[in-house]
Parts: structure tokens; C-alpha cells; sequence
């Protein structure tokens, strides 16, 4: 590994000089492996922000789950009575309270406005309840409820978690799928700019076999260069890149969907590993490539 990369830093004066330094297969190169680690970026952020988010709306919500009380509204404050005295005799029940007019107007307020008239809508009564490390029985605790409250309904939350896995997990093989697609893209690219490169020199390559030169020798004098095109592109658009998920909306400031996208903490180191990929990539295609180009040119 030592003597692969210190090759490709210190390279070879003479078989430089066979790789055009300007021209369009530069400009390809570069650009390829920028453009598409800047994408990758973005899908990275993707993942890792569906990933966090569903885990965090998944552990608000597991050991908790509401009570909904309908009821007429000379019964509300008896039922409620009722449901609390309940859920405080039930096992594995840690605490229960009824939520105030002014929590439930918050609730109600991203889809009605902050001035809903709560008091005087006939809106169900919420209890919140949290459940103990060992659980509770939900199917016992939904007759007794049935059988003391008839308008008081369970809902454990199992209907919205199982939906937030799903998605996240859905999320986070979305982004996968899309630094792979944009990783094997930049290959392809990158193999046309070589091959173009490889033809362009052909008569090149001729004088250098006539004196002696071995193909393995002039592969390598494109495997560096393109190799290095590719890392310093690659690292442009990664900085880019983070640059632009720092600009994004943050969750705290917007709150609305997925404006957490970001990276948070180490996360941030994360970007930094694109172009050394993106070198790898490049490394690999370019070898191929001028190894099927030069046996052609035999």
C-alpha cells in the first residue's frame, strides 16, 4: 500500500510526458469526479438524516401511547377521571396525565393556526401515558378501558413506528443505491476520458514500445495522472458539497420534513472519505482501461 501510494505521488518525469497535462480528457476527468462526489454528498446526508430522524420519532415513541376520550361534554371530566384512576392501577403503567387545552392547541396548531378555539370545539379529550421498562398487557388495558370508559380508546403508537422504520430503512437504501449508481457513473467516465487519452497517444505509445518500454510502464503513466485528476476533483466537490449541507435549513430553525438534513458531530469527517473512493474508483477503472487499450494497440 506504502509503495502504491508513493508511486502515484511521486510518479515518473518521463512516463508523464506520454499523458496530455490539459485538453479535454483533463477537464473530463476532474470535472466527472467532482460533480459526482458532490452528488454523493447529498445522498450520504440523506441517509444518515432518514436514519436519525426515524430513530428519534421511533424512541419518542416507544414507551409511550395516548388515550383518546369522546365523550359528551357533561361526561369528559368523569371519564377522565375514570381513565386516569384506571391506567393507575394497571402493571407496567409508569405515569399517566391528561393533556391541557393549551398543549393540545399546540398539537392542533401547524394544521389549524394558533388560534383554535379549543374550550369550545367538541375535540377529544388526551392522556398521555409511559410505560415501565417490562411493559404493559395493551390488549387487557383496551377491555378494561372498554368495559369502564366506553369512549376511551388506546393507542400504543405501534401504526406510526412501524411506518418510520420502513421509511428509514427505505431512505437509507435509496442513498446507498445512489453513491453506488453515481460511484459506477464516474467509473464509466473515467474510462471514456482514458480511452480517449490512450487513442489520442497511440503514436506515442508506438515510439515507447520501439525503445524498449513495457505496457505496464506506460499504464502506469496514466493511472497516476487520472488517478490524481479524480482525487482532486473529487475533493473540490466533496468540500462543495458539505459546504452546501451546512447552507441547508436546520431542524431546529425550519421544522418541517427532513430540514435536518445535515451531518452532525464525526459526521462531518464522513464527506472527507468521497475522494479518497473517488481515487479508488478512478485507480481501478483507469488500470482497465489502459490495459484492454494497449493489448488493442498491440
Amino acid at each position: 500500500m506504502k509503495q502504491l501510494l508513493s508511486r502515484l505521488l511521486q510518479g515518473d518525469r518521463q512516463a508523464d510526458r506520454v499523458v496530455p497535462p490539459s485538453g479535454h480528457t483533463a477537464w473530463l476527468t476532474s470535472f466527472t469526479a467532482g460533480a459526482m462526489t458532490f452528488l454523493a454528498v447529498f445522498a450520504l446526508a440523506l441517509s444518515l438524516a432518514a436514519g436519525r430522524m426515524a430513530d428519534r420519532w421511533s424512541e419518542a415513541l416507544a414507551r409511550t401511547a395516548t388515550v383518546r376520550i369522546s365523550a359528551p361534554p357533561e361526561q369528559l371530566d368523569l371519564q377522565t377521571r375514570v381513565v386516569l384512576d384506571v391506567l393507575s392501577t394497571t402493571p407496567g403503567v409508569e405515569s399517566a396525565r391528561a393533556l391541557t387545552d393549551e398543549e393540545q392547541r399546540k398539537l392542533l396548531e401547524p394544521w389549524f393556526g394558533p388560534d383554535l378555539p379549543v374550550e369550545a370545539l367538541p375535540i377529544p379529550r388526551l392522556i398521555e401515558l409511559t410505560e415501565a421498562s417490562d411493559g404493559y398487557d395493551a390488549e387487557g388495558l383496551r377491555q378494561r378501558l372498554a368495559a369502564e370508559a366506553p369512549g376511551a380508546v388506546l393507542d400504543d403508537h405501534t401504526r406510526w413506528r412501524r411506518p418510520l422504520v420502513s421509511a428509514a430503512g427505505r431512505l437509507r437504501l435509496l442513498g446507498l443505491m445512489s453513491i453506488l449508481l453515481i460511484g459506477g457513473t464516474m467509473a464509466a467516465m473515467i474510462t471514456l476520458a482514458a480511452n480517449a487519452a490512450l487513442a489520442a497517444n497511440a503514436q506515442v505509445i508506438e515510439v515507447l514500445r520501439l525503445v524498449g518500454a513495457r505496457d505496464s510502464y506506460i499504464a502506469r503513466a496514466f493511472v497516476r495522472r487520472f488517478t490524481l485528476r479524480a482525487l482532486g476533483g473529487a475533493l473540490a466537490g466533496a468540500l462543495a458539497g458539505m459546504i452546501g449541507v451546512a447552507l441547508l435549513p436546520s431542524a431546529e430553525a425550519a421544522g418541517g420534513f427532513l430540514t435536518g438534513l445535515g451531518f452532525t458531530g464525526a459526521g462531518w469527517l464522513l464527506p472527507l472519505l468521497l475522494p479518497v473512493i473517488a481515487a479508488a474508483v478512478a485507480y481501478a477503472a483507469t488500470r482497465r482501461a489502459a490495459n484492454v487499450k494497449l493489448r488493442e494497440l498491440t
